[in-house]
């Protein structure tokens, strides 16, 4: 049975969505975007944006339980794929091996023009 999962720590859905969908050992966190939960700010700069979507999913994973160790599988968007050394840097600051893994595209356009989006799924 799916369980929905959501907190006030990260940026609520602002569509027909969840936060969060937890089903047996499985944690399925929707794309998290660099929306600071506590004033709606987004940060300046690859970077930046890369540890507060990474801080969002900190927050949905400790809701459940969970912590960023228990994270097997992202997928990072990024506006442009030029971004993707920057972006992993604070990536790599924020996982130990073993890594998840990842996939990592370049897209059109991301909601409220971020810079990078990261959609995670975990494992209890």
């Amino acid at each position: 049975m799916k369980k929905q999962i959501a907190t006030t720590n990260a940026p609520g859905a602002i569509g027909p969505y969840s936060q969060a969908i937890s089903i047996g050992d499985l944690l399925f966190i929707s794309g998290q975007i660099p929306v600071n939960p506590a004033d709606g700010s987004i940060p300046e700069g690859i970077e930046a944006q890369t540890a507060q979507s990474i801080a969002n999913i900190k927050a949905i994973l400790a809701e459940a339980g969970l912590s960023i160790d228990n994270v097997v599988k992202t997928t990072v968007f990024l506006a442009d794929m030029s971004l993707f050394g920057p972006m992993n840097e604070v990536y790599a600051q924020n996982f130990t091996a073993p890594f998840p893994a990842r996939s990592a595209v370049a897209v059109k356009e991301l909601p409220k023009q971020v810079l990078v989006e990261i959609e995670t799924i975990a494992s209890k």
